[in-house]
């Protein structure tokens, strides 16, 4: 969606009282209503198009020279839609062009003398020798200013951590899905893809996150696109904001696995990380633009036994020559763009600098997984590998059904072998002027009578560590992970992680005293001992 390539750029003019910033929205578009209803979220104040033709403009700013835009009165901006310039639109212009720098719309711009092109702001060298050739006469209109998206990208990477924690993502391996829009998208040709890859991979080494285009979300609807990516959803995927957080997104990413859409060259001019295709071919693809260079370089899903496969076989490097043409070398853009702008509009720019606007942080999913099906397998060394898949994302069942007490409805509490619940799971906004509470022994005996088919019942302790009381066994358990030193940082294993471990190795050895729990390639230490009379009364 255009409109989101112009709040990019407006920040370049922001802080200046002479200058009033109206929208209006050139007609012919089949997403109008979901781009009136981002402006209006954004407070802007929209002119309908034929009041807008009415009336001359200082500067009129457009990231699309598609439709009758020689109607407004004044001096364009024309800005790039999208990086690279990678897809032609099939019966669209003229054959086999990029979107956005097709001749057939440019020579049209060109010859409309009441809307002509003061500025045609691009990306990188090669696009200004491509606009020349179509127009030669265009050579001195047209400047190279840089991409003010990548450098908010640029500025933003160093809230990655951020981002991580905002999502949270913490130790797991963070794989994002872009799709662009149209016949050829990843969500078109792949469907599937969010739910079998969160059949896939596991829980606790894995989250996943999809950049859906706003063209796409717009022609389904929220509802309808969350319907049907509901499996991936309720297993915890992240549906990225149409807006500035699918960028956030992609500076939390760990990997990414893209179509031709050209949101993975912001991604690749970054850093470099793993980058998988799910592109099959199509007429959209131009050759030897930015994405053809990256697909062309990168491992393809299809031809992988599996996606941990096909991210193995990425080659460092691959994405830095695609993201090189797509790119000039970043840095002060947004001072470019106001220098050239405010030279349009006769004024001088105001004193205080432009930078570019650190991205948002992301929203996290808003859908936890809270049952779940734990695999067990034995290692070397006497130890426990554990996996934990979400319930309902269509795997096989696991050694035992793992469910979240009062978060998880209750046909899945009823099946549960082992139901846990963590500290304060409801807390409520106004205390109640006579507390009541359980301890955790209670809360444990008393689940285990409520629920006669559940093998063993665990509360989270407010200390640190879980209390477990397993159906037959006199004595609760107090069980608890060891957390890890990588390098500088710690890393914590989730609690009911380490239960499951503790109870698969409890019903097989009542009297082990501890077990060392693999999880992807860490392994923790869990220590099981019989609890205290203080961990038996704590309240919970």
């Amino acid at each position: 969606m255009a409109l989101y390539r112009l709040l990019d750029v407006l920040p370049a003019l922001s802080g200046d009282h002479r200058i009033t910033r109206r929208f209006t929205l050139v007609p012919g578009s089949d997403y109008d209503t979901d781009t009136l209803a981002a402006i209006d979220a954004l407070g802007g104040r929209t002119v309908p198009w034929a009041e807008a033709c009415e009336r001359p403009y200082d500067l009129i700013v457009t990231a699309s020279p598609k439709g009758d835009l020689h109607l407004l009165h004044g001096p364009h901006v024309l800005l790039p839609h999208g990086a690279g310039f990678n897809k032609s639109i099939p019966g669209e212009g003229s054959a086999d062009s990029a979107s956005g720098l097709d001749p057939e719309f440019l020579r049209r711009a060109a010859r409309h003398e009441g809307a002509p092109i003061a500025l045609h702001a691009l990306a990188h060298p090669d696009q200004v020798a491509t606009v020349t050739a179509v127009d030669p006469s265009a050579a001195s209109r047209a400047k190279v200013i840089g991409d003010l998206t990548l450098e908010r990208v640029l500025a933003s990477s160093p809230l990655r951590d951020r981002y991580r924690t905002a999502l949270g993502t913490g130790a797991r391996t963070l794989l994002v899905l872009t799709s662009t829009w149209g016949p050829e998208s990843l969500i078109r040709r792949h469907p599937e893809l969010p739910a079998r890859l969160a059949r896939q991979l596991p829980y606790d080494e894995y989250q996943l996150a999809l950049v859906i285009h706003p063209n796409e979300r717009s022609l389904l609807g929220t509802y309808e696109l969350t319907e049907r990516l509901a499996p991936a959803l309720d297993a915890g995927m992240i549906l990225a904001g149409a807006h500035d957080e699918w960028a956030s997104a992609l500076i939390a990413a760990d990997a990414l696995v893209t179509d031709h859409g050209s949101a993975a060259l912001y991604y690749c001019a970054a850093e470099d990380r793993p980058v998988v295709s799910v592109h099959g071919g199509g007429g959209e693809l131009i050759p030897g633009s930015p994405m053809a260079v990256l697909l062309d370089r990168v491992p393809q899903l299809e031809r992988a036994e599996n996606i941990i496969e096909a991210l193995r076989a990425y080659r460092p490097g691959s994405g830095k020559a695609a993201a090189e043409a797509a790119f000039a070398p970043p840095g002060d853009a947004v001072e470019r763009l106001r220098t050239e702008v405010y030279a349009l509009l006769g004024l001088t720019p105001p004193p205080h600098s432009a930078v570019p606007r650190p991205l948002p942080v992301p929203a996290p999913s808003r859908r936890t997984p809270v049952a779940f099906d734990v695999h067990v397998e034995a290692t070397e060394n006497d130890g426990l590998r554990i996996t934990r898949h979400p319930v309902g994302t269509g795997g096989p069942p696991g050694h035992h059904l793992a469910v979240e007490h009062g978060a998880a409805g209750e046909q899945l509490a009823r099946s549960a072998s082992l139901l846990f619940r963590r500290t304060n799971p409801t807390p409520t906004p106004t205390p109640a002027p006579v507390d009541l509470t359980w301890t955790a022994d209670g809360w444990t005996r008393h689940t285990l009578s409520a629920y006669p088919n559940c093998r063993a019942a665990a509360a989270l302790l407010p200390s640190g560590g879980s209390l477990l009381r397993i159906r037959g066994h006199e004595q609760p358990y107090t069980v608890r992970a060891q957390p890890l030193t990588e390098g500088e940082r710690i890393v914590r294993l989730d609690p009911a992680v380490a239960l499951s471990a503790a109870y698969a190795r409890l019903l097989a050895r009542p009297d082990e005293p501890a077990l060392n729990c693999h999880v992807g390639e860490r392994t923790f230490h869990i220590t099981i001992r019989p609890a205290t009379e203080t961990e038996t009364t704590a309240a919970i």
